[in-house]
């Protein structure tokens, strides 16, 4: 970590939030538990209570259990909405016996090609569980952090088209300038996902080391991308690139041999994310890093405090460089600050 937890801050804070549900007024995404770990690993411990205390005010209850998800019926209940507890008690009773990284690694392949579940929220948040297990140790909210995002994936699970066209560009840029947009350019997430018949198929690594450059290399693209492009929808083109970002995070838990199946998934949901927002509008200019340091983009995004800009800026800064400091700076431009 950036940042010391010795104080148990985002134990603390992901207890306080695994009393709520994983969505709330409808089917929007309750991003708490990912933005508290971002804040805590880039060592902002001090401002996690705090923005949780503003956020929390907004969650529902978690839902009520239903009927138990065991190894014999798990199919029939994969993408069944209302059966997210039920998951959630299916995960927390695995990763009670076993080893997190051996359920996980079962279960990774599983969930996979469900991606875009909740519109990739939960792979993103599943991504953080990820990080906070492997940078600090396992603890029992963390534990339960894991297992209520898995089961939010489950619930969710949402697959892509299986029909794939080819697309030329290797550089991870071009490729997903060159990702066709859907059709009609409007309504919400899933209306749009709804319109793809086929996916670009950008060729992918087939061994590990070259399956984990290329992901960070899509990250990176779907970062910069933002710069000029995030003003088409300046909250959900940030998963373009937080969606990819949580697999690349996943990966050191991951078995080598997933690695590359990961990549072509991951690469999947950039592409139909891009798609789907990819309306006819005049390019912005980058807005310029103005000379920001990361301290000081952070301390920006934590005033500015809208959880996708938290999100975005965390995965900005994985990034690094002038033009990923310009997109973050970008999206506490394009995205209303957190109100309150």
């Amino acid at each position: 970590m950036s940042g010391t937890d010795g104080n148990g801050t985002l134990d603390e804070a992901l207890e306080r939030l695994h009393t709520t549900g994983p969505e709330y007024r409808g089917r929007l995404s309750n991003h708490g538990p990912m933005v508290v770990e971002a804040l805590v690993r880039r060592g902002r411990s001090a401002d996690v209570h705090r923005w949780l205390d503003g956020y929390r005010r907004r969650l529902q209850g978690m839902p009520e259990r239903t009927e138990a998800v065991t190894r014999a019926n798990w199919r029939e209940a994969l993408g069944d909405p209302r059966r997210v507890a039920d998951w959630t008690a299916h995960f927390a009773a695995e990763t009670g016996e076993r080893p997190w990284r051996e359920v996980l690694a079962e279960w990774w392949p599983r969930l996979l090609p469900g991606i875009t579940a909740s519109a990739t929220h939960s792979v993103i948040r599943t991504g953080h569980a990820v990080q906070a297990l492997l940078d600090g140790g396992e603890s029992r909210p963390r534990l339960s952090e894991l297992a209520h995002s898995l089961g939010y994936w489950a619930a969710r699970h949402q697959t892509l088209p299986r029909t794939r066209t080819p697309l030329v560009p290797a550089d991870a840029g071009a490729a997903l300038d060159a990702v066709p947009a859907v059709p009609r350019q409007r309504g919400g997430i899933q209306d749009r996902l709804a319109q793809l018949s086929a996916l670009p198929d950008w060729p992918a690594a087939t061994e590990p080391e070259a399956a984990r450059d290329q992901l960070a290399a899509l990250v990176t693209a779907a970062v910069h991308r933002y710069a000029t492009h995030g003003h088409v929808d300046p909250v959900m083109l940030v998963h373009s690139a937080t969606a990819p970002h949580a697999v690349l995070r996943t990966l050191p838990a991951l078995p080598r041999g997933l690695w590359p199946v990961s990549l072509a998934t991951a690469w999947s949901a950039s592409a139909a994310v891009t798609a789907a927002y990819t309306a006819p509008a005049p390019v912005a200019h980058p807005v310029g890093d103005g000379g920001c340091t990361p301290e000081e983009v952070l301390e920006r995004a934590v005033s500015h405090g809208d959880d996708h800009a938290i999100k975005f800026t965390d995965t900005a800064l994985a990034v690094g460089g002038r033009t990923a400091t310009a997109a973050a700076l970008s999206a506490f431009t394009l995205i209303p600050p957190a109100a309150g």
